[in-house]
């Protein structure tokens, strides 16, 4: 979908429509965060879950971001220094992004995203079923999806970024490196905390954000608990970036805004990345979160046979 939103974008979206693509694109995110609340606390004993295993959980999701954050910085100065750098095309960027900006900045989007948060896990928590909301969850991905068609179309009302983008070569893979060796260090310090084997903290950092994918193949390896941690961890990981991506942009380097997202750079934490950086920072984004979904697999089966 994606795909086709760039195509749209690129060829016959009018710069008339952005505000109201820009509308669009907040709605299916605070839409998603909501289902994913209500997924969150829908799961069978969640309250339970958060009292034993909340601590660990937040171990394994600060400390991973807090690790690809510093790798990422360092490598993307060292080797990065012509994208990080925040010339006069970044500030062009931001005063037109500030002109289709139909909902009052990043400020609004962090609001949108705490509220929807919130009121999707006492959704969840509700005694009775809620039809419209079991519904919601149930078809998520048609979210995601239009999120993903938005979001597209904004990259490709932006010109000339592929181009941009083939000039880097091999270097589109120093920032999913940043943030797997981070990911992997940080969670072999959680494990080291909390009192869990090495290779099983390697296993649950190993999500990259992915908390689907990554809980149940936890699950399976290492049983309901570890599971359960993974499961958390990496949905703490995806709604903790939407908060931290706007103060990096300001404080670090655009690069770096992906670091925290992980493998969701590609698709749930996109919107920010829009909000908060430039196009050629998206398409970067989109390129990591591919590599890091990818690589998700195959690192927790590494971390598997050390087990």
């Amino acid at each position: 979908m994606m795909c086709v939103g760039v195509l749209v974008g690129a060829t016959v979206f009018p710069d008339s429509l952005k505000r109201a693509n820009a509308t669009c694109t907040l709605a299916a995110t605070g839409l998603l965060i909501f289902s994913m609340g209500a997924m969150l606390g829908g799961r069978e004993g969640f309250i339970e879950e958060l009292v034993s295993i909340g601590s660990a959980s937040l171990a394994f999701a600060v400390l991973p971001i807090l690790f690809s954050v510093v790798f990422v910085y360092l490598l993307s100065r060292a080797f990065m220094a012509d994208i990080t750098r925040r010339h006069a095309e970044d500030a062009e960027h931001a005063a037109a992004r500030e002109s289709v900006d139909a909902d009052g900045g990043e400020a609004t989007m962090i609001a949108i995203a705490v509220g929807a948060l919130v009121f999707g896990v006492a959704a969840g928590l509700a005694p009775v079923s809620l039809p419209p909301v079991d519904f919601l969850v149930e078809h998520s991905d048609w979210v995601l999806f239009a999120l993903m068609f938005f979001v597209g179309i904004s990259v490709g009302g932006s010109k000339g970024l592929i181009g941009k983008i083939k000039q880097y070569h091999v270097r589109v893979f120093i920032i999913p490196f940043g943030i797997v060796v981070g990911s992997v260090i940080g969670g072999l310090a959680a494990a080291f905390l909390c009192g869990i084997p090495l290779p099983v903290g390697g296993a649950i950092a190993s999500g990259l954000g992915w908390y689907s994918l990554s809980g149940v193949m936890l699950t399976g390896i290492a049983g309901a608990e570890v599971g359960s941690i993974t499961f958390l961890a990496n949905l703490l990981r995806e709604l903790i970036s939407f908060f931290t991506i706007p103060w990096i942009a300001r404080h670090l380097n655009y690069p770096t805004c992906i670091a925290p997202a992980g493998a969701t750079s590609e698709d749930t934490t996109l919107p920010m990345m829009v909000r908060c950086t430039n196009g050629e920072t998206v398409v970067l984004s989109v390129v990591n979160g591919v590599i890091c979904s990818a690589l998700v697999p195959v690192l927790i089966e590494f971390f598997h046979a050390l087990m």
